[in-house]
């Protein structure tokens, strides 16, 4: 969805909780990510496949400069001669760790293999968001998450997933760093020692 559209919706929304939530859950997922990229794990349900979410974050990380934002899409059916971005399964999740954030998109139940693997993904020190339609169980493993219940006058899950992808990427959101080590820190140090003294002394 283009900037205007964008812009269009959240003039629509203005006033309801929905353009800061989205932004909120966008901050966390920007401090979620790892500044190398390629830890963003996606994964629907077995009816539903989260791929325009995909494809929206890997534009918004090309077009704000962060790679870490490009998601690898996790999908519970992967068809022989698929593309390699199409043919990750749910194994993925299995090897996910501390340092690997696995984003949820469940509009329904996720069902039990998938609260299973979630389940083993945050136990690993993997960080877990979901954008999800209220599931109380997925809502109990998540370090984040951001409900949206069908039959309310509130917009669906895919309005807030557009809100969310493009808030992800708009600058002034915070950025996970890398690590910082001794050297970095001590360089700092002798650069502010070395410095000429303040004007006014």
């Amino acid at each position: 969805m283009d900037a205007v559209r964008i812009a269009l919706l959240r003039e629509v929304l203005a006033g309801t909780q929905w353009p800061g939530a989205a932004r909120r859950f966008a901050g966390s997922l920007r401090r979620s990510v790892v500044p190398a990229g390629g830890n963003l794990l996606l994964v629907g349900t077995e009816q539903y496949e989260p791929w325009h979410l995909a494809a929206h974050l890997v534009d918004e990380a090309a077009w704000s400069g962060l790679p870490q934002l490009a998601p690898t899409l996790v999908r519970h059916r992967v068809l022989p001669g698929k593309p390699a971005h199409l043919s990750v399964g749910l194994g993925r999740l299995e090897a996910a760790r501390r340092g690997h954030t696995l984003l949820v998109v469940a509009p329904e139940q996720p069902g039990a293999g998938l609260l299973e693997r979630v389940h083993g993904a945050r136990r690993a020190g993997a960080t877990v968001l979901s954008l999800d339609g209220g599931d109380p169980d997925l809502a109990a493993l998540a370090h984040d998450a951001l409900s949206v219940r069908e039959g309310s006058d509130e917009p669906d899950l895919e309005t807030v997933q557009h809100l969310v992808s493009a808030a992800a990427g708009e600058n002034g959101l915070p950025v996970r760093r890398g690590p910082r080590r001794l050297r970095d820190g001590l360089a700092r140090l002798a650069d502010r020692l070395a410095a000429p003294p303040p004007s006014r002394w």
